[in-house]
C-alpha cells in the first residue's frame, strides 16, 4: 500500500465524515493557534525587555541601596542602614576592571525658559555618563571635568525637553531654571526613546552634586559601573560586593544587578507565564485528540466489512494500521496547519493594533507546533488502528 493509496483512502474517509473530521481538526487548530500566539507574544516581550536592558550597554553593573531579598525594591523601600554615597562611588572607581563610574541622584522638577515651563525628570550624573550609558552628546559638550562634590551650574537636555522648551531656538549657552537653581545649557543628548516606560528624551541632566543639593539628598539613588569587557563583569561585581561590605561595616545592604542577571529573572518569569498558559492551550489539543479517537473508533465500526474485504484480498495488519494512523495524522496535521496560520496572523494583527506590543515567532515554535499536532493525531489513532488491524476478515465480512 503506497502513500498515494493511503491519501486516497483518507480523502474517502474525510468525505464520508467531513463534519466530524472538521470539528476534530478545529479543536487541534485552536490549541496550536493559542500556543503559537502566546509563544510569539512571549518571545516579543523577551526581545523587547532585552533591548531595553541593553540599550545602555551590555557591560554596565547597577548598584542600588537596599537589599531586594530583605528590604523591598532597592532605592525605594527600607532595608538599608547605610545609604550609597559619593565616597562609595569613588571607591568603586578605583577597582580593577571598572572603566567608568556614574553616581546617580534623581528627582522631578519644573524646568523654565522664557515663560515656558515643563515638569521633567532631572538626573544628576557625572561626566562619564555618555560613555557608561552609551549615550553621547549630539550637540554641544558634556559636563566639564570637576570633582563630584563641587558640581557645576551646567545642564544637558534630552531631545524632547529641548524641543518643548526652545522650539527652533539654539539652546546652547542659554540659561534655564531647574527648580530654584539656574543652569547654563552646554549640550543636547542624542535621542534615546523609551526605557521601561520612561521617556528618557524628556529629561534634564545636571552634575550629581547639584542634583543632591537641588533635591536636598544625602545619598545616591544608584551607582552605575561600566566593566571594561564582558569577561570583567562577574569578577568586578564580586569586587564591588567586597568593597561595599567593608565600607558598610560588613553589612550587605545594597543590591548589585547585571544585565545577565536581569535577563535570567525576566526569562524565568516569562517561562512560568508561558508554561501556564500553554498548558491551558493544551486542553484544546486534548479535546482534539479525544475527538479524533472517537471518530476513528466509530469509523472502524462502520467500515468493518470494508476492512474485512481488504484483509480477505491480502491486506496485511500493518497496512490496515498505517491506513488509520495516516488518517488520524492527516486530520491533526490539517488542523495544525490552519491553527499555525491563524496564530501567526493574530500575532501580526496584535502587534499592529496594540501600541508598544511587538511579537516574534521563533522557527522552532513553528516546527514544534506542527510536530505536536501530528503527534497528537498519531497518539489518538493508535487504539482505533490496532482495533482495525486485529479484526478477523471472516467475522468482519459476516458483520455485513
Amino acid at each position: 500500500m503506497t502513500v498515494g493509496d493511503l491519501a486516497g483512502l483518507t480523502l474517502e474517509g474525510v468525505r464520508a465524515h467531513r463534519l466530524r473530521y472538521a470539528l476534530s481538526a478545529l479543536a487541534v487548530g485552536v490549541g496550536v493557534a493559542a500556543v503559537v500566539l502566546l509563544a510569539s507574544i512571549g518571545e516579543g516581550m523577551r526581545r523587547y525587555i532585552e533591548g531595553q536592558l541593553t540599550q545602555f550597554g551590555s557591560t554596565i553593573i547597577g548598584v542600588n541601596p537596599g537589599k531586594v531579598e530583605t528590604g523591598g525594591v532597592p532605592g525605594m523601600m527600607g532595608g538599608s542602614e547605610r545609604k550609597l554615597t559619593l565616597d562609595d562611588a569613588r571607591a568603586l572607581a578605583r577597582l580593577p576592571g571598572a572603566a567608568s563610574v556614574v553616581p546617580v541622584a534623581m528627582g522631578t522638577a519644573v524646568v523654565e525658559y522664557r515663560g515656558r515651563s515643563r515638569s521633567v525628570y532631572v538626573y544628576g550624573a557625572s561626566r562619564e555618563m555618555d560613555v557608561a550609558w552609551s549615550w553621547p552628546v549630539a550637540v554641544g559638550e558634556p559636563f566639564p571635568n570637576a570633582d563630584w562634590d563641587r558640581g557645576s551650574p551646567v545642564a544637558l537636555l534630552g531631545r524632547k525637553a529641548r524641543v518643548e522648551l526652545f522650539r527652533d531656538e539654539n539652546p546652547l549657552g542659554a540659561a534655564i531654571r531647574v527648580g530654584e537653581s539656574r543652569f547654563r545649557v552646554t549640550g543636547v543628548m542624542e535621542s534615546k526613546g523609551q526605557f521601561l516606560g520612561f521617556d528618557m528624551d524628556d529629561a534634564v541632566f545636571i552634575p550629581v552634586a547639584n542634583a543632591l543639593r537641588l533635591f536636598n539628598l544625602t545619598e545616591l539613588h544608584e551607582i552605575d559601573v561600566l566593566a571594561s569587557s564582558p569577561e570583567d563583569i562577574d569578577p568586578l561585581a564580586a569586587r564591588i560586593k567586597d568593597v561595599l561590605r567593608q565600607r558598610h561595616q560588613g553589612r550587605e545592604d545594597f543590591t548589585i544587578t547585571t544585565q545577565a542577571e536581569a535577563m535570567v529573572v525576566v526569562n524565568r518569569i516569562l517561562g512560568i507565564v508561558t508554561g501556564v498558559v500553554t498548558a491551558i492551550a493544551g486542553i484544546s489539543l486534548l479535546v482534539g485528540a479525544i475527538g479524533i479517537l472517537t471518530i476513528l473508533w466509530i469509523v472502524v465500526r462502520e467500515r468493518t466489512a470494508e476492512i474485512g474485504l481488504a484483509k480477505a484480498l491480502g491486506a496485511k495488519a500493518s497496512q490496515i494500521r498505517a491506513w488509520y494512523l495516516f488518517e488520524a495524522a492527516a486530520t491533526s496535521a490539517a488542523g495544525g496547519g490552519i491553527g499555525l496560520a491563524v496564530g501567526l496572523l493574530l500575532s501580526r494583527l496584535l502587534a499592529a493594533v496594540v501600541p508598544g506590543l511587538s511579537t516574534a515567532t521563533p522557527a522552532g515554535i513553528v516546527l514544534a507546533a506542527l510536530g505536536m499536532a501530528i503527534a497528537v493525531g498519531l497518539a489518538a489513532g493508535v487504539a482505533p488502528a490496532m482495533r482495525a488491524a486485529a479484526l478477523d476478515p471472516i467475522e468482519a465480512l459476516r458483520a455485513e
